[in-house]
């Protein structure tokens, strides 16, 4: 089966219509998200209500549990008091704006999807399998990524929160991080697509880079109220 998993979409309403289109075009058969679909860009309950109207199931990210649970804090790492502030306002921002039902909606997604196909047991959720703030980047240790994988039963991991995509192969085990549709961090402001293809002799991973009116959608940041700090992040994807 070939199916596209969208990382971190927060609130962009642009990159995920991109996204979905590109995934479309690719031959994928079923889409899956990997949550955080709020935050930093404002279309949270347009977002939601797009995943519904296309069949679009998925897991919940820390920004959705803390959104829906009216925590204090979305749980997100800051690395400076700036990156602190921005973050609190996006948060505050996001949980005054989301509605009722898209509140419901986050509330009731669950922490993880798995399945089975040509054999392999594949799962999907937002950072680890058991905590879901946990940044799972790709220069993490042997031992951590062992440790994680001794958590779930699976042969193929896949889950985001780094807004970084990679892949690798250890121990028996695939290991996707699907990076981000909304908010790249890796230095390509572009839609972060992943294509999985699960056969019985190979497991595929394809980054798909999608463009999208990366301007459009900042503005949508500025127009809105939140801080344009955002929108510049959007635009270098940092």
């Amino acid at each position: 089966m070939r199916f596209a998993v969208f990382g971190d979409i927060h609130g962009n309403i642009e990159a995920l219509r991109a996204a979905y289109d590109a995934a479309q075009q690719a031959g994928a058969e079923k889409i899956y998200h990997l949550g955080d679909l709020g935050g930093y860009s404002p279309f949270v309950n347009e977002v939601v209500d797009f995943l519904i109207e296309h069949s679009i199931e998925g897991v919940q990210g820390n920004y959705d549990e803390a959104v829906a649970n009216d925590r204090e804090h979305c749980g997100c790492k800051a690395e400076d008091p700036v990156q602190e502030e921005m973050a609190n306002r996006s948060f505050a921002w996001t949980k005054e704006h989301a509605s009722r039902n898209t509140k419901e909606f986050l509330g009731n997604l669950r922490s993880e999807i798995t399945f089975m196909d040509h054999g392999r047991r594949a799962s999907l959720f937002h950072a680890t399998p058991r905590k879901n703030n946990l940044y799972w980047y790709e220069d993490r240790s042997e031992k951590f990524f062992h440790e994680m994988a001794d958590k779930i039963n699976a042969d193929i991991l896949i889950y985001g929160h780094t807004h970084k995509p990679y892949r690798k192969d250890k121990g028996g085990k695939i290991f996707i991080n699907a990076g981000s549709v909304g908010k790249p961090k890796d230095g390509d402001p572009r839609a972060c697509v992943t294509l999985v293809d699960i056969a019985a002799d190979r497991v595929g991973a394809e980054f798909l880079r999608v463009s999208y009116n990366v301007e459009k959608a900042a503005q949508a940041i500025v127009t809105s109220g939140l801080p344009g700090y955002f929108a510049e992040k959007l635009k270098e994807a940092g």
